[in-house]
């Protein structure tokens, strides 16, 4: 799915009509960051589809990308709606880093209202990290805030291109909170809500319903958190930067 295309205003008012490419994993976050000087693309949280639409992906034709969207808490310290702007992505024994120029006008832009923002390094993940367990754990493991499941290839992407990288991720299901298989089973694959699937489970099994409520009303807080970051897309200017920190032997 890709959405939005356009000119983008960099330093000193020069126009580099290349976009800047925004990756997201679903549709709602993808029409949130749709806009002049945006190429959107949505993976529907398959981080298979991700990776076939990057293929496609001319990186001539594009002059930075940007990770945008919601994210598992793996902070304990983080609520749904806190805003992490990654420092850095780690996925196995490789680190990404996520380079990027915040003035502090655009900081107190992010954090009016009652948004938190964070500085953080983000986890990759290849399935939906669901458990409370699961999250300690990967939290223990690598000293991460948040894990979702596209900014480790997006910043695969951009290291191969040459080309610089930065991610913006809203916290959706805080560490304290699990999510519900429903949940995670309902997305189609166009990355819409398949609110039948939603239904059909709750009928099989009426106790998911209060998890689905809590979930549904992080998620959409994590949204109007998202939201108000579009200003970000907007108005940051990525650096050129090495993009691989750090490869064990």
């Amino acid at each position: 799915m890709t959405l939005g295309t356009g000119d983008y205003l960099t330093a000193g008012n020069a126009i580099d009509p290349r976009p800047i490419l925004i990756v997201t994993g679903l549709v709602q976050e993808a029409r949130i960051a749709a806009g002049p000087g945006m190429a959107v693309i949505c993976s529907s949280s398959s981080p298979t589809q991700l990776r076939a639409l990057l293929t496609v992906v001319d990186p001539e034709t594009i002059r930075g990308v940007i990770s945008f969207g919601v994210a598992g808490g793996l902070d304990p310290t983080l609520r749904s709606g806190d805003v992490v702007l990654a420092t850095e992505v780690l996925s196995g024994d490789t680190r990404w880093a996520a380079g990027l120029s915040l003035g502090d006008d655009l900081i107190d832009r992010l954090t009016s209202g009652r948004r938190r923002v964070v500085r953080g390094s983000l986890a990759g993940a290849e399935e939906v990290v669901t458990k409370r367990a699961c999250k300690a754990a990967l939290h223990s493991e690598t000293g991460a805030s948040a894990v979702d499941m596209e900014s480790h290839i997006a910043a695969a992407y951009a290291a191969e291109a040459g080309l610089p990288f930065a991610a913006v991720r809203v916290i959706s299901d805080p560490a304290h909170r699990a999510l519900p298989a429903l949940a995670r089973a309902a997305i189609k694959p166009n990355g819409q809500i398949d609110l039948a699937a939603v239904l059909r489970g709750i009928v099989r099994n009426p106790a998911t319903l209060h998890a689905l409520v809590s979930t549904g009303i992080d998620f959409n807080r994590a949204l109007r958190s998202l939201r108000g970051c579009r200003d970000y897309l907007i108005g940051t200017e990525l650096v050129e930067r090495e993009a691989v920190v750090a490869e064990a032997a």
